[in-house]
Parts: structure tokens; C-alpha cells; sequence
């Protein structure tokens, strides 16, 4: 009787181990496909995981079993999330693809629709530490990162400085309505957000790994508040816009949050596996022809460069810089792996593109007259970039099948 049990195989161009299905192939990451007629190199599949089992995944063999294992835990932790969230499927989404990538997200919606819950569940259901930070007018640096006391020593009565760590210590931070607190607050987090380290009386102190900000924002609301300079916002990964949820989505809201019941989130993965895993999608190969057009994203937003679009010299005062370039790759690269393919195609690109670029392309006052947004910039510019010839074939394939289909 013939097994359904996985098989590893071993690339014939790289020598890499893969995990095929039986009968089937699996595309390597050095381009080869692997065939499950080839001779297997171990018998048996990986052992699984339940729910709830935190730090007791199974070893394993190259990058592309971690890849699956990663997959399998973006599935296990979008279950969690839907315990206690209703909807929201491309935040949650966006959020997971930041966290993996090492980057921090910029949350802009009105009041009221889970933004602070959705932060809180991710901690739980990724087993991190978590604080939340409450941005007002009159909250100080030192307040966030700590600060340095003087303590006496009683065994030998000297007196010495002793540095108390501030909520900036933890693995997720909330950084809620971040716009409500003066420039050298916001600032405070320039140097936590991009070396992961603070510095307090000239003494530098690592913060914890992983590390994540998670800002929150108002968007109808500008009265009192302090908007995020452009090289701020620059060190946010991604700009998650938080909409409104759909009509039965809100019913669902209100049936389950109305009554006494609380949800339980099991934890689902690690401060150990979340390291891991974002070393994972830092090796996901990445084509030379998806950077380009990863590039063009970039580079036809830059009036003063080159060549752009006419509504580019229309509606744009600035364009996005390198970073935006970088982020677009690891997003993709973190966007394939969590839909358990090993390759970052230029949809990945296009998925991350709204995002990436929404809060690094500045409108002038022609875009804000005609209600031109930088999402619809960064539309326009995915209609005009020419797309890979396979992509476009595959496409038509598609549509061809549904078509036989109908």
C-alpha cells in the first residue's frame, strides 16, 4: 500500500532537502524542480505542533521546511487572532508580514475600530512581552526609554546611579495615538525604532529581541496634535490603513462583545521562533527583474529624477527614498513565505505596494484639490509598470480555465 506520508528529497542542483508530497514536485529555491520519483533521503514526515505548544517545534532540515513551518504558523496565529477579531483580514495580514520582515507599522483609523485590541492579541498569540504607551502633550523621553536614579548602597553606603528600564523594554510596544505628544517624545523612539537600543546618560542599553512599534493614529482629528515629521514616518515599515468592517462583520462585532464571554489566545509562537522565522524570509531568494520592478515603484515617484509619469509632476511635491525600495523586497519576501511559496513574484510586490508607499509620497495642494490620495498614485503607477511576460501568461491561463469552466 502506498504511503501519503511526505518525503524529503534532495535537490540535484543544490543538494538541498525538500519536503515533497507524494507523486508530486516542489520548486527549489535555486530554480530546480524536484520530483517525488527521486530517491528519498528520510522516510518519514515532521512531527506537528498543537496549538498552544510554545518552544517545542520540531527540528529541521534547510530553509525550505522552515518555510512550511512558517506558513503553518501564520495560519495557527490567524486563528487566534479570529477568536477575538472579526474581519480585518488584510490588517492582519500586513501586520504579521511587518513583524516577520523586522519592521514596525503606522496604524491609521478612527476610534473604536480594534486597533489597540488587534496589537494586544498579536503579543498574546506570539507568547511577547507587551506595553502600552499612552502619547498625551505632556509625556517626557524619559518616561518612555527610563530613566537614571540615585541609590544608595547599603552593604558599603557609596551612592550610585541605577538605570530603570522604561515600557520601551518589552517586545510589542503600543504606541497609541503617537501624534498627541510634542517632537522630542516622538523622537525618543527614532533611535529605539532603528538600532533597537536606547541611550540614557551616555550609556547604551539593548532593547529586547524581538522588538516591534506599533503606532496608533486619528485621522479625522488634528486639533492638539503634532503630526509625525517625513523622517519619522519613514522608519514605519508599513501605513495600515484600519477601515470601517463590513455589515456583517459588525453584527458578529456586537453579538460577541456584548456578552460575558472573553476570548482565550492560546500562544502560539515564541520569542525564539519569531528570530527564526524572520531570518527565514531574509533568505528567500529574490529574482534580479522583482527588485527592478520593485525599483519602479520607487524611482517614478522621484519628480526630479528621470522620466516620470505626467501625474507624477502633477500631484507629487516628494517620492520615496531607498528604504521604501528595501521594505517593498522584504515585504514580498515575507508576503510569499507566509502563503507558503518560495519565491517572491511581482504580485508580492503590487500586495505590499499601497502600504509601503502611502505614507512616503508627499501630495501637493493639485492632489488634495481633485481628492487625489497617494493610494491612487501608487495605482496608477501598477498600471503603467510593465508586468513580468509569465505573469501576464499565467493570468490568461487562468482566466481561460475559468472561463471553460463557467
Amino acid at each position: 500500500m502506498k504511503s501519503d506520508a511526505p518525503v524529503f528529497i534532495r535537490c540535484f542542483k543544490c543538494n538541498t532537502q525538500l519536503q515533497v508530497p507524494p507523486g508530486g514536485k516542489r520548486l527549489c529555491a535555486c530554480g530546480a524542480w524536484v520530483s517525488a520519483d527521486q530517491p528519498a533521503v528520510v522516510a518519514e514526515a515532521e512531527p506537528t505542533l498543537a496549538v498552544g505548544e510554545v518552544g517545542k517545534w520540531p527540528k529541521i532540515e534547510g530553509d525550505l521546511s522552515a518555510i512550511e513551518r512558517l506558513n503553518d504558523g501564520y495560519r495557527r496565529i490567524k486563528k487566534e487572532f479570529n477568536k477575538a477579531i472579526v474581519g480585518q483580514e488584510r490588517v492582519i495580514e500586513e501586520l504579521l508580514i511587518a513583524i516577520f520582515a523586522r519592521g514596525h507599522c503606522l496604524l491609521v483609523g478612527v476610534p473604536g475600530l480594534a486597533k489597540t485590541l488587534m496589537i494586544r492579541t498579536l503579543a498574546d498569540a506570539l507568547n511577547l512581552s507587551f506595553s502600552r504607551i499612552q502619547f498625551t502633550p505632556d509625556l517626557m523621553p524619559s518616561d518612555i526609554t527610563g530613566t537614571e536614579v540615585l541609590q544608595e548602597d547599603k552593604s558599603t553606603g557609596q551612592r550610585l546611579f541605577k538605570f530603570l528600564h522604561g515600557p520601551l523594554f518589552s517586545n510589542v510596544i503600543l504606541a497609541d495615538e503617537i501624534n498627541r505628544t510634542p517632537p522630542k517624545t516622538q523622537a525618543a523612539l527614532l533611535e529605539a525604532m532603528q538600532e533597537r537600543q536606547v541611550t540614557v546618560g551616555g550609556t547604551r542599553h539593548k532593547l529586547p529581541d524581538p522588538f516591534f512599534v506599533l503606532a496608533t493614529q486619528n485621522p479625522i482629528e488634528q486639533e492638539g496634535t503634532y503630526p509625525l515629521p517625513e523622517a519619522q514616518q519613514d522608519r514605519f515599515m508599513f501605513n495600515v490603513v484600519v477601515d470601517y468592517p463590513e455589515e456583517e462583520e459588525e453584527f458578529k462585532i456586537v453579538e460577541m462583545t456584548t456578552t460575558t464571554s472573553v476570548p482565550e489566545i492560546d500562544r502560539v509562537l515564541s520569542a525564539t521562533d519569531i528570530l527564526e522565522m524572520q531570518d527565514i524570509v531574509r533568505k528567500v531568494p529574490v529574482a534580479p527583474y522583482v527588485i527592478r520592478y520593485a525599483m519602479k515603484f520607487t524611482r517614478l515617484t522621484r519628480k526630479e529624477k528621470g522620466e516620470v509619469p505626467a501625474f507624477i509632476r502633477d500631484y507629487v511635491t516628494w517620492g520615496a527614498g531607498p528604504r521604501a525600495t528595501q521594505n517593498l523586497v522584504l515585504g514580498a519576501k515575507a508576503r510569499a513565505v507566509l502563503h507558503g511559496r518560495y519565491y517572491v513574484s511581482c504580485e508580492d510586490i503590487r500586495a505590499v505596494a499601497n502600504p509601503v508607499l502611502r505614507h512616503r509620497i508627499i501630495t501637493n495642494f493639485n492632489a488634495e484639490a481633485e481628492g487625489i490620495k497617494p493610494d491612487d498614485i501608487v495605482r496608477r503607477l501598477a498600471e503603467i509598470i510593465p508586468r513580468d511576460p509569465n505573469e501576464e501568461i499565467l493570468a490568461r491561463g487562468k482566466a481561460a480555465v475559468g472561463a471553460v469552466a463557467m
